[in-house]
């Protein structure tokens, strides 16, 4: 199963029998709110997910972007159209974070068909609108447990005993900035991989061989076990989606540093070494 789309592919899957469902999942880090922008102009049939309150449960102890209860995804899900045979592409402003998150979810979900169209709005060719659809009903009953997820317990023994990949900028990941959370730094024994990496000048996915010579030198090797974190689940989802499109199977820490940090008793390493 291919988990990326081309503009060019998605136009041709478009016109046919049985279209996917198109998921518009605008979201920035800090804002601004990617309605309005779904507002000014989006795909043909398009239907907007909002990553903070759709994709994602309250804040609290699990991170800034805990896992939704399933009930609830399910739901919104439904109201956005998707069904469990019907093939579902999702896309985001180019970034390609919060689609990576609802593409991950669906994965996790038990959707068997979600591709994220590579390099977001701005590669897209065709049309856009501002009127929004009103879709039938979809028929999605979540079903978790078909991606792996790691716990911080899971995470702290993965980065000892396979590669835990850090997907959060490099200097966020040394501890010399952190904007957000309550302490910079990194889960000890973690690599550093920012997500920016994963992608070109044109915000579309590294080619395959690329992608796979990138991981190679962060110790990523057949058989090896892999995770990824960052800082609430939701870049990590990216890194988890360039791996998938290298072929190499990673599980992500949903809570990932939010999490990690909420708690002081838990080791915290700085600089560039895994520690």
């Amino acid at each position: 199963m291919t988990v990326i789309i081309s503009a060019a592919d998605l136009i041709s899957a478009l016109d046919t029998r049985r279209p996917p469902v198109l998921l518009d999942v605008r979201w920035q880090l800090g804002g601004p709110p990617g309605r309005p922008e779904y507002a000014k102009g989006h795909l043909p049939g398009a239907v907007y997910v909002d990553l903070d309150t759709e994709l994602a449960a309250p804040a609290g102890a699990g991170g800034r972007h805990p896992l939704p209860e399933p009930g609830e995804f399910g739901a919104a899900m439904r109201r956005a159209g998707v069904r469990a045979d019907t093939p579902v592409v999702v896309y985001d402003g180019g970034q390609g974070w919060g689609a990576a998150r609802a593409w991950w979810l669906l994965r996790w979900a038990g959707h068997g068909d979600v591709r994220v169209l590579d390099g977001g709005l701005a590669a897209w060719t065709g049309e856009l609108t501002g009127q929004v659809p009103e879709p039938a009903a979809g028929d999605f009953t979540p079903t978790p447990g078909a991606m792996p997820t790691l716990d911080a317990d899971a995470a702290a023994a993965l980065a000892r005993s396979g590669v835990l990949l850090d997907a959060r900028a490099g200097e966020r990941y040394r501890g010399e900035v952190e904007p957000i959370d309550p302490v910079g730094g990194h889960i000890p024994g973690a690599r550093s991989a920012p997500t920016v990496d994963n992608v070109g000048a044109d915000g579309r996915f590294r080619p395959r061989t690329e992608l796979l010579a990138h991981y190679s030198a962060l110790g990523v090797a057949p058989g090896t076990e892999v995770g990824v974190y960052c800082g609430s689940g939701v870049s990590g989802a990216h890194e988890v989606l360039a791996l998938a499109n290298a072929g190499v199977e990673a599980a992500l820490y949903p809570g990932s540093w939010s999490e990690w940090t909420a708690d002081p008793q838990r080791p915290v390493a700085t600089g560039a070494e895994p520690g």
